[in-house]
């Protein structure tokens, strides 16, 4: 079943190769959606495809990069959202 959700993630994400991960993350998972800075530091994550797949990546949003320190991860099932690829804002 193909699910769309909506991430927000917090802690030192941004300026660590977050959202490129993200999207190399979202392409292993053949999921797409975005994934972009916020401006009180934060990162949005739109994951569409299989909802295994999303579960997984939501998965892997607890850690994200390497070099990432993620605090907290709020994901909600949104609407579905058809999106032809994965792209970084």
């Amino acid at each position: 079943m193909k699910v769309s959700y909506l991430a927000n993630v917090s802690g030192r994400v941004q300026g660590v190769y977050f959202r490129m991960s993200a999207q190399q993350q979202a392409i292993d998972h053949q999921l797409s959606g975005y994934a972009k800075n916020l401006d009180d530091g934060s990162v949005e994550v739109l994951m569409c495809g299989e909802e295994q797949q999303v579960k997984d990546m939501i998965e892997w949003l607890q850690h994200g990069s390497e070099e990432s320190e993620v605090s907290n991860v709020d994901a909600k099932q949104v609407e579905w959202q058809s999106v032809p690829f994965f792209s970084i804002g």
